[in-house]
């Protein structure tokens, strides 16, 4: 039996390069036409672009648990992946209309029904790897969702790059249109090659074979709470320390990124926007790291990896505090933290979802992202609070204390790590393509 989960992964792969796509241009484009069309100030910008992660805690998990119970002829994630795209992209098209026409009562509706429709099907489409995906391969598949979408960023660059006209408040039409496009053949894809319950019933039952599933599991949505109650007190304990994982590194590493720029001219003095060019090269080197990273996790377990992106960021994030100018030793940190963020990224989701009973992943992808957008939403907040009042050169230590908050909590989890040695021997048995 030939497993080809690499085809598979790339074919529910164009779910999230439609996802990243919109939020490439959503952030980058949003912030313009709040600031140039409406007029409005800062705090007022930075407020409406903290709406979605707010609106991300309470409705990813909603929607990712009703996908659980969900189950119908095209599977249990498709009906929201179809139904949130198409809703997404008719409010879409009219938020460039109501910028053209400088109403700001109408961007705002539109710009809210967007947030929400794309709430509808984010968690069931991440869903859709780990569904399709046998346990030991969910590390190498997540490092290809990764890169699936960063395809879908670059594609919203470049049409910004091409589509937006110079001056401060050009017409964005045919930029939301190209995204609009994007999206909807990306998910007709999707959607034409995608058999959502025969691969879920195949990896289900490679997943039996090997020995990492039982066979009476519950994945009637009848049962949903049932499945959640076999969460065993060990598990629910790992559970609880990887979420608080997940959550502290966020901390550091958004702390970081969304303070780069004035640390680096308030403490380095770099001039222009030379300070962009750490941040690239973080996640040029994370890019080039996600599959490689994907065949080690499978060699020596997610658990191991994880611990040492971690103990990465620490070194990075610490070897910049100490540095008195930019230069070559900065360099240097960004690439082992854009490497050591790499390794923390491609095993952090499939350990969450690994440990969710079989009727539940939908839900515990929610989790993951509720604790992600926790910290995304707190540490620009916080880590703000210390440079104002205290110092810019709180930024570094203020990232490496919560990575060394995360190295802690991450040794306590003992449950959704591969086990490299028995699983080598039985995916040589099933031939696995790998």
């Amino acid at each position: 039996m030939k497993i080809h989960y690499k085809y598979k992964t790339i074919m529910v792969g164009f779910a999230f390069m439609s996802i990243m796509a919109f939020w490439q241009m959503y952030d980058n484009i949003i912030p313009l036409i709040l600031k140039n069309s409406f007029s409005l100030n800062e705090v007022i910008i930075g407020a409406i672009m903290a709406i979605d992660n707010i609106l991300a805690l309470f409705l990813l998990p909603l929607f990712g648990t009703l996908s659980d119970r969900l189950h119908t002829p095209i599977g249990k994630r498709m009906p929201f992946i179809l139904i949130g795209t198409v809703l997404t992209n008719i409010a879409l098209f009219f938020m460039p209309m109501a910028d053209n026409s400088r109403n700001l009562v109408m961007f705002m509706i539109m710009t809210g029904l967007v947030l929400l429709f794309m709430s509808i099907f984010r968690s069931p489409a991440v869903a859709l790897m780990p569904d399709i995906t046998p346990k030991p391969l969910r590390s190498k598949a997540n490092a290809i969702i990764n890169l699936m979408g960063t395809v879908g960023a670059i594609f919203a660059l470049a049409m910004i790059s091409v589509l937006v006209s110079e001056g401060d408040t050009p017409d964005y039409q045919p930029l939301f249109i190209s995204i609009i496009i994007f999206m909807l053949l990306t998910t007709a894809i999707l959607a034409l090659v995608v058999k959502e319950n025969r691969w879920t019933d195949e990896a289900h039952k490679i997943n039996i074979e090997l020995g990492q599933e039982d066979d009476d599991k519950v994945s009637d949505p009848a049962h949903s709470d049932e499945a959640e109650h076999r969460l065993s007190p060990d598990k629910k304990k790992s559970l609880i320390y990887m979420l608080l994982s997940v959550a502290l590194w966020y901390m550091a590493y958004n702390a970081v990124t969304t303070a780069f720029s004035r640390y680096a001219t308030s403490i380095w003095g770099t001039s222009g926007g030379s300070y962009a060019n750490y941040l690239m090269i973080a996640t040029v080197v994370a890019i080039i790291s996600y599959i490689p990273i994907g065949i080690l996790s499978g060699i020596f377990g997610r658990k191991k990896v994880i611990l040492t992106g971690v103990i990465g960021l620490i070194l990075g994030f610490g070897g910049c505090f100490f540095a008195a100018k930019a230069g070559l030793f900065i360099t240097i940190m960004f690439i082992i933290v854009g490497i050591s963020w790499a390794a923390i990224n491609v095993n952090s989701f499939p350990m969450v979802v690994d440990i969710a009973s079989d009727g539940d992943i939908g839900k515990f992808t929610g989790y993951y992202y509720t604790f992600a957008m926790a910290a995304q939403v707190l540490t620009p907040i916080l880590s703000g609070a210390f440079l104002q009042y205290v110092s810019y050169k709180t930024l570094f230590p203020y990232a490496v204390i919560f990575s060394a908050l995360a190295l802690f909590t991450m040794f306590k989890v003992k449950h959704g790590d591969t086990l490299p040695a028995a699983k080598k021997s039985m995916l040589e048995h099933l031939d696995i393509e790998d």
